[in-house]
């Protein structure tokens, strides 16, 4: 049970009693009748032979409130996405499977690489955005969930904790951002988030100075977190990476477009746990060495973007600030597992950070070396100006797939 203490510039919405899931899915469910309620799930089909899809498909086969679940589906060929058709067809509510690797909608995105207009790398950022556009050509769905499809504890009350600020008609909210304990089998886990997002925005604190951007996103308890709700209006204007950057850009772009009263934060789990990286401290373009890299600079883009000029001296001084202040977190972290009685290994602790103080540096020439680097999709909003028609081909052509490969839809 968390408390009720408020930090930070964003409002924190806690766990403060054991509601019944039956009470909050029965308010969701009125609310959902003025206001329609989607969910967005990104999958590789490698998902649907694991252990956590299955589970969280037969969690939601309860749900009663979703009007939609849109299901954005990577890396299946046209057996494999027959296959995903059955599976997804258990699900009561209508759902759509976006075949992103078949061939109409490898040739819608053809089409806006032409123009400029398509996420540059595979990905999930790229399987979101998809997944966003149909949302909007659809218009089923008035505000809507996303989270990840590899989620081994899930349980259907963090889809209802996690859409309810945005779902509730009395909350002015236009984003909400979920948070959790990455705590399981007796560690602490959650390595890029505590070791190396925390403490780096604490050293651009103290190399920069104050700015309401970092102690914005400072005010997020799990800033990595893959889940997160936002009102269908959200999905016209954010501009997301295609890379292991998206949970910050997000974050980045709602801070851009919207009020900070207008975005939250919400506890949904007790326990949380899902597949975990390899470190891969010796190939950078690999795991949480990539992630790390692609999170740095995600944050640097922002900051330039913010008037922040940088240069080697400037990220030789981060590095060590950040070094400092990661190896004090290690510390905290482990005190913190001993009194609850879980471990933490401070070797592979420090291991991490100094892996990722070196990919802070390799973060910062990469951006030095390519200023003009574009990591960022273009807005529905701007396709749309460009291709007036984009969104109602995009859903013709998940409707044909569906239509033409068979496969129960839910209406």
């Amino acid at each position: 049970m968390g408390d009720f203490y408020q930090n930070g510039i964003i409002t924190t919405l806690h766990k403060l009693s054991h509601r019944s899931i039956d009470d909050m899915e029965q308010e969701l469910l009125r609310f959902s009748r003025t206001r329609p309620l989607g969910l967005i799930l990104p999958s590789l089909f490698s998902e649907l032979e694991g252990e956590a899809l299955p589970h969280i498909v037969e969690e939601l086969q309860a749900v009663p409130y979703l009007a939609e679940i849109v299901i954005g589906l990577d890396r299946a060929d046209e057996a494999q996405y027959r296959h995903a058709l059955a599976f997804f067809g258990k699900l009561p509510q209508r759902h759509r499977v976006l075949w992103n690797d078949g061939p109409r909608l490898k040739a819608l995105d053809a089409e806006l690489q032409a123009r400029d207009l398509a996420p540059k790398e595979l990905g999930k950022g790229r399987n979101v955005w998809y997944c966003m556009g149909y949302t909007l050509a659809s218009g089923r769905a008035e505000s809507v969930a996303l989270h990840d499809c590899d989620i081994l504890t899930y349980d259907r009350s963090l889809l209802a904790r996690l859409i309810y600020p945005v779902a509730n008609p009395q909350f002015n909210y236009e984003f909400c951002k979920g948070y959790y304990a990455r705590v399981a089998d007796g560690k602490i886990n959650g390595r890029v988030s505590r070791l190396l997002v925390t403490p780096l925005l604490r050293a651009l604190m103290k190399t920069l100075g104050d700015m309401e951007y970092l102690d914005y996103m400072d005010s997020f308890r799990y800033p990595l977190a893959g889940e997160f709700s936002f009102r269908r209006d959200v999905l016209t204007d954010i501009r997301i990476p295609s890379d292991w950057g998206l949970e910050i850009g997000v974050l980045s772009e709602v801070y851009r477009n919207y009020a900070n009263n207008r975005l939250c934060q919400v506890d949904i789990a007790d326990v949380y746990d899902h597949k975990h990286q390899e470190m891969s401290r010796e190939d950078s373009t690999r795991g949480l060495s990539k992630m790390s890299i692609d999170i740095a600079k995600a944050l640097f883009r922002k900051l330039a973007t913010r008037g922040v000029t940088f240069n080697s001296e400037t990220f030789r001084s981060l590095k060590a600030t950040y070094y400092r202040i990661a190896l004090d977190f290690v510390e905290t972290y482990h005190n913190d597992a001993v009194m609850n009685g879980l471990t933490l290994d401070i070797h592979n602790e420090e291991v991490a950070v100094e892996m990722f103080a070196e990919n802070i540096m390799k973060a910062g020439e990469a951006f030095l070396e390519y200023p003009m680097e574009r990591p960022f999709i273009p807005s529905w909003n701007r396709v749309i100006s460009a291709v007036p028609d984009i969104l109602e081909r995009l859903r013709e052509a998940v409707e044909q797939d569906q239509a033409e490969f068979g496969g129960s839809s839910g209406g």
